[in-house]
């Protein structure tokens, strides 16, 4: 009980009221695999698409980091199946389709290809699209997740095993939702699929991810719940953890951010913005 309250507090800690600073230049419903997607964009330049993490909006994400990104890029935010405008679909839940739907709203806005960043859940659907869509991938950032259900601390992988979508009636997640989605009576409905969703072990496969040609930026808290020793082995897959004194540089990168945790990384928002200007330029 304690670790389930412990991760309802980090959940809800994530929620932020501040909201975006910008307005979307562009904003809609793609239609893609049987479902309608919401997205936004933001500014001019090359494309960014940003990917949210399990039960947020994309102003819950991103709305810090938004209007710094695209003063100099065209930023476009997806809110995936079931999350904030997107309706509820019975659709089954899987990485492979919510990656699916990514390439589909670039088809839909006419993007050839582009840089993709997700966190949490949306790191997972980013590393699947690099795997299912490179031709459509130039550079790939990846904040606090992992390709596989082992690359979790075992305390995570079991978080949500006594988890009931009640637990999260009246709470800031509840407000959030209710502000944006077309349909509220089924919030009961989307926690209980996301819910299973979140129990069911994926792995996008190790050859797979070592196959990965576009470069790859992963960034991490030193506590946010990865297991490090298989991120360090996800690096090695990347041609990371080399002497970049005796021998080329690898085109990827790792950062691993101090006393930082799942929730507390992506409120450093000078500190990813660094990171991703970067790493994009």
């Amino acid at each position: 009980m304690r670790n389930l309250m412990l991760v309802i507090a980090i959940i809800f800690a994530a929620f932020r009221s501040n909201g975006q600073q910008v307005k979307p230049s562009n904003s809609g419903y793609a239609s893609v695999n049987g479902i309608k997607v919401y997205y936004e964009t933001f500014g001019e330049g090359k494309p960014l698409i940003l990917l949210h993490g399990a039960f947020y909006t994309i102003e819950m994400n991103w709305g810090e980091l938004i209007p710094e990104l695209s003063k100099s890029r065209k930023v476009i935010a997806i809110e995936m199946q079931g999350h904030g405008h997107t309706p509820f679909s019975e659709r089954k839940l899987s990485i492979t389709a919510l990656a699916s739907d990514v390439e589909g709203v670039m088809d839909y806005l006419k993007i050839d290809s582009a840089d993709v960043a997700g966190y949490s859940m949306g790191g997972s659907v980013a590393y699947q699209f690099a795997v299912q869509s490179p031709k459509r991938l130039k550079k790939l950032v990846i904040i606090s997740s992992t390709y596989k259900s082992k690359g979790w601390l075992p305390i995570v992988n079991s978080a949500f095993d006594n988890f009931k979508p009640e637990f999260f009636d009246n709470t800031p997640l509840k407000t959030a939702y209710d502000l944006v989605a077309p349909d509220k009576t089924k919030w009961r409905k989307f926690l209980a699929q996301m819910l299973v969703f979140a129990k069911e072990p994926f792995n996008v496969g190790d050859s797979n991810i070592a196959k990965i040609s576009a470069p790859i930026l992963i960034i991490s808290g030193d506590n946010d719940g990865l297991d490090k020793i298989e991120l360090i082995k996800t690096y090695q897959l990347l041609g990371g953890v080399v002497s970049a004194d005796l021998q080329p540089m690898p085109k990827s990168q790792l950062a691993i951010v101090p006393s930082q945790g799942h929730v507390s990384l992506m409120m450093q928002t000078t500190t990813i913005l660094n990171y991703l200007n970067n790493f994009l330029k």
